[in-house]
């Protein structure tokens, strides 16, 4: 069996060396934050403790080289769009709102087209970014255990914590002590809810959709009612070979295609009001699958989490199970199939679309099946 090699995003890690090679490093010296949260300085200075406060932590010295290297890369991009996030207010105080879930997108981005990583290795990373902050922030949510239920099955619990110790450790602040604690009651509720280091399991698919479909369900329920068909959703950036997929596994399933609605009106894919006039009659002609019980596949990117959800809440509606199956292919072989099918769209559309690129989570639909050619 051929030996897999270790991804690292850089095997020099001097930090003049990561300056030079990564503009998104570079920029961190800009960046100013809080002096009430990091006394330290700015993101450049606090980042470089992090990392150094990541390494010297035991439960990270016992952890396989790949799995160091991985946290490392996460801690490396934890605070990557505070650039673009940072308001500094009338008050002299400083924020940056939504860095975190700007700055998975843009780790993604980096870790699909700049530094290619492992598939797994990429989303865990991408995951560690995203969720950085709930070991801190998580009781302080809606619904907690559902948000930490939510993020199991996205990112390592176990690994998640000890990012965000990293980050406390990282900075000067009065009330360091405080979230360290914080941190502690994160993994003790992670083990009451039966999710540290593994994602929450549930008894059955159903189970796990009824939970997140309803507001103070508790995650052992297991409904008595049974979907009475299945709608599969393809998702994948345009050419990506969903289409090829479909024709491999599903070679007699009918497919809402809005590809071939948009040949047959001769809509663009560019044309904002004709695409929604395309998803409207796609739409209708997955009623006409619902209304009759018949499984049918939904074949469109489905990039973002937003239309993924708004489809999936019609097709459950109807009592339909959703499988989601997404298809990925390296970022070079994406660039040339694209050019090779009929339906080709431009370079600078296709690189829209992937900066706007959600890989679907698990707790999205019944079930998710994850199709990712490594290969270029």
């Amino acid at each position: 069996m051929k030996e897999v090699p270790m991804w690292t995003i850089t095997e020099n890690k001097d930090w003049v060396h990561l300056e030079t090679c990564f503009d998104w490093v570079k920029r961190m010296g800009d960046v100013p934050q809080d002096a009430i949260y990091h006394a330290e300085g700015n993101v450049d200075i606090h980042t470089k403790m992090v990392l150094e406060a990541l390494i010297a932590q035991l439960a990270y010295q016992e952890l396989a080289e790949q799995e160091q290297e991985m946290l490392w890369a996460a801690a490396l991009q934890h605070d990557v769009e505070k650039y673009s996030t940072t308001v500094i207010e009338p008050d002299g105080r400083i924020s940056s709102n939504g860095h975190a879930r700007k700055g998975a997108m843009t780790a993604r981005q980096i870790l699909y087209r700049e530094v290619p990583a492992p598939y797994a290795i990429r989303e865990q990373v991408v995951a560690l970014v995203r969720y950085h902050g709930l070991p801190l922030w998580v009781f302080e949510k809606p619904d907690p255990a559902k948000a930490l239920i939510m993020a199991s099955m996205e990112v390592n619990t176990q690994w998640l914590a000890l990012l965000a110790r990293a980050d406390v450790l990282g900075r000067i602040c009065k009330d360091q002590d405080e979230m360290l604690y914080k941190i502690d009651c994160f993994e003790a509720f992670c083990r009451e809810q039966n999710c540290w280091g593994v994602a929450r399991n549930f008894a059955t698919d159903e189970a796990k959709m009824y939970y997140m479909q309803h507001e103070d369900a508790y995650p052992d329920y297991v409904p008595f009612e049974h979907p009475v068909t299945e709608v599969i959703m393809m998702s994948g950036l345009p050419g990506a070979g969903k289409n090829t997929y479909i024709q491999k596994y599903y070679p007699d399933l009918p497919v809402v295609s809005l590809d071939d609605i948009r040949v047959a009106r001769g809509i663009s894919p560019t044309d904002k009001s004709g695409n929604g006039m395309v998803i409207q009659e796609a739409k209708e002609q997955a009623r006409v699958f619902l209304r009759k019980q018949k499984s049918f596949i939904w074949n469109a990117t489905n990039i973002t989490r937003q239309m993924r959800l708004q489809l999936i809440e019609l097709f459950t509606t109807y009592k339909a199970a959703v499988k989601i199956i997404y298809v990925e292919v390296p970022y070079t072989k994406l660039l040339k199939q694209n050019k090779n099918r009929e339906a080709a769209i431009p370079d600078i559309v296709l690189e829209r679309l992937i900066d706007k690129l959600e890989v679907p989570a698990l707790w999205e639909a019944h079930e998710v099946v994850y199709s990712v050619d490594e290969c270029g």
